[in-house]
């Protein structure tokens, strides 16, 4: 089933901007910090990948789950999606966990 594995990613992507708008976590208090981390985060994993590719380390897989489509040698389009998503995904639990925290000191003291 071509592109499975993107269209999953995207439902998941879609679930955590829902968690985050509905708790007003990092994404609604500071949109545009949130989108610079994303996108710098996922600018550093590409490249970490790139040179995972280009020394040989990360190779593509085939697999019937990937729409097909390479942006490079070993980089299938789904990449740069799941980085992104893994990225703001980090961001998210980071920021509930941070309340959660210190939501728990406030209650202790």
């Amino acid at each position: 089933m071509a592109g499975a594995y993107l269209l999953a990613l995207v439902v998941s992507a879609v679930g955590i901007v829902l968690l985050d708008a509905r708790f007003r976590l990092i994404g609604r208090r500071a949109p545009l910090r949130t989108l610079a981390a994303v996108a710098i985060g996922t600018a550093f994993f590409l490249a970490w990948d790139a040179v995972g590719i280009a020394t040989g380390v990360f190779v593509k897989g085939g697999s019937p789950l990937l729409v097909g489509i390479d942006l490079a040698p070993h980089l299938p389009l789904e990449e740069p999606v799941f980085l992104a998503f893994l990225c703001y995904l980090a961001l998210v639990v980071a920021d509930a966990a941070d309340r959660l925290l210190t939501r728990r000191r406030k209650q202790d003291a």
